[in-house]
């Protein structure tokens, strides 16, 4: 019996994920639902962060080339690198992903073009209106592939107010939280 437990641990090997939001207010619907996806996974290391922790000045050119890459930025690529798969969320500001967030994928693209390389990627998207930010969730899975990364499985998440409990911290809409299980099923499928 001892020998078939050694052997399972062998065959076995426990993923790291790291979620995070493409957000920087402190109320993020996108954070509270990657977070909740995080919460879901069980038998693996799973690590959400929030990326205005990592302080990025608006990328210039003559920025990077007269102060080089900040220390914060290696810090994220570190933790990007060390993850068998990412779990992103983003949010959608007029029809596009966030200046916030698009500002920390220009500096990851200059610091190591291939940031997201060999990485099994579940991306998502939520707003309280009825795309769920469709078009934010559109521009960053044709991104991410570009940057050496597999998108995996991708979903929006419309009327976030309407069909997430924050009281009981759950989907309250069936059809969604199917949605949500499947996805997750889809990533660790590929891990």
């Amino acid at each position: 019996m001892k020998r078939w437990f050694f052997t399972f641990q062998y065959l076995y090997t426990m993923k790291k994920i790291l979620a995070f939001a493409g957000s920087n207010s402190s109320t993020s619907i996108n954070h509270r639902l990657v977070s909740f996806v995080a919460s879901q996974i069980d038998d693996h290391e799973v690590k959400v962060i929030k990326l205005s922790d990592y302080s990025l000045p608006i990328y210039g050119e003559d920025l990077e080339k007269n102060e080089g890459f900040p220390s914060d930025l290696k810090e994220l690529l570190k933790e990007i690198k060390s993850a068998d798969a990412l779990i992103i969320s983003v949010n959608e500001h007029n029809s596009g992903v966030s200046a916030f967030f698009k500002n920390v994928v220009d500096w990851l693209s200059r610091i190591d073009r291939n940031y997201s390389e060999g990485k099994k990627i579940l991306v998502m998207s939520t707003s309280p209106g009825k795309r769920g930010g469709m078009s934010a969730l559109d521009y960053i899975k044709g991104v991410l592939p570009r940057t050496g990364g597999e998108v995996v499985d991708a979903f929006t998440f419309p009327s976030f107010y309407e069909n997430f409990s924050k009281e009981d911290d759950k989907i309250k809409n069936d059809e969604l939280s199917a949605t949500v299980t499947k996805a997750i099923q889809t990533l660790l499928s590929e891990l």
